[in-house]
């Protein structure tokens, strides 16, 4: 039996290094989706609405806090590192979770637990099996745990810890190293908006209490429709749905954004946009207008903020209204320039590594 606990040590601490991983490359977007998480249990738990609402407003602090700490838990366990202490806190971290993808799957509040960041998308049903499956291998550990030989591994672990959070602040403060978003450098945004395939269709149909499967919808008036399932959902749905952008007028411009060679300022929220970097930007923007290269402002900001902003600012440069959500799925910080040639994704940079004009020149070659 202790073969099988340290099978499953190395299963469950291969999963925590790699599930943990994943979400610190970007951890912005781990934050977002702890931070429905707390939503929902706020609306559904009004008593404990103020609680909830604090633990909304750090949800990115918590976030990098969840994804270094389980990167780090797995590799304890790998290691054989302070086991009793592992144990108890494997099986504590897995019984939350495994209540968050329960509650999400049986209430259907949260579809997407976020469990493997955006490199892997999960059904909540799925998600808490998963979570289930785990908890028995993590049963297992927290038996044998006394059985187990204590590695002197703590320079490792601690080394480990301040890589882990290196890597998380990083992406914070610049961007992810790893990007799994439909906005990457290198992915065309037009060509996500279309599937890949037709959606292919079975129906279910009922009579006298039995029910059968038809590929085309049955013209037997006497079946009794059941529900219709799509096999191929993930390939028949396009990747990027709600890319829109309009003018102050509420014109929409999306398509001009895949026309030629273009500069985005992406801005969510004026008020963390640092206004030290707004003439900067400016400057090389319109310097790059010489190079036939146009650049746009995309915002969330309303037409007022937007008038407000700019006059604030100097700004002359055409500003366009998005959703804030499609603005975060572009890019993680915030503001962040984007270029972008035929609607493709060129290159990406933050405020705090601003490129000049010859790089940026340089990434459309």
């Amino acid at each position: 039996m202790k073969i099988i606990a340290n099978i499953c040590r190395y299963i469950v601490g291969s999963i925590f290094v790699f599930s943990g991983f994943v979400k610190l490359v970007d951890p912005v977007g781990t934050g977002i989706k702890l931070h429905e998480y707390f939503d929902v249990f706020g609306q559904d738990l009004p008593a404990f609405k103020s609680f909830f609402d604090f633990f909304s407003h750090n949800s990115l602090a918590l976030s990098l806090f969840f994804c270094v700490f389980e990167v780090i838990l797995g590799i304890a366990l790998l290691f054989s590192f302070k086991m009793r202490w592992s144990a108890w806190l494997s099986i504590l971290m897995m019984a939350f979770f495994t209540f968050l993808t329960f509650y999400s799957a049986y209430f259907n509040k949260v579809t997407d637990c976020g469990c493997f960041g955006d490199f892997l998308k999960l059904k909540p049903w799925h998600s808490f099996t998963k979570d289930i499956v785990l908890m028995v291998l993590i049963a297992f550990i927290f038996i044998y745990q006394s059985k187990f030989v204590d590695f002197k591994a703590g320079f490792i672990v601690s080394a480990l810890t301040l890589a882990a959070f290196a890597i998380g602040l990083h992406a914070i403060y610049f961007l992810p190293s790893l990007d799994f978003l439909p906005y990457a450098v290198g992915k065309s945004i037009p060509q996500q908006m279309i599937p890949e395939e037709k959606p292919k269709m079975i129906f279910i149909m009922e009579k006298n209490g039995v029910k059968s499967e038809y590929a085309t919808f049955p013209t037997d008036t006497t079946l009794k429709y059941v529900e219709a399932i799509v096999l191929n959902e993930d390939k028949a749905k396009a990747k990027i749905t709600d890319y829109s952008f309009q003018n102050v007028n509420a014109e929409e411009v999306k398509d001009s954004t895949f026309t030629g060679k273009k500069l985005l300022l992406l801005i969510q929220n004026q008020d963390e946009t640092p206004a030290n970097h707004i003439a900067e930007v400016q400057n090389l923007m319109i310097e790059l207008s010489k190079s036939d290269i146009q650049p746009m402002i995309l915002t969330s900001m309303g037409p007022d903020k937007i008038k407000a902003f700019k006059e604030k600012n100097g700004i002359k440069i055409n500003a366009y209204i998005g959703d804030e959500k499609v603005l975060k799925t572009m890019a993680r910080a915030n503001p962040v320039l984007m270029l972008m040639q035929n609607g493709i994704v060129k290159a990406k940079w933050s405020m705090l590594e601003l490129p000049n004009k010859n790089e940026v020149l340089n990434e459309l070659k």
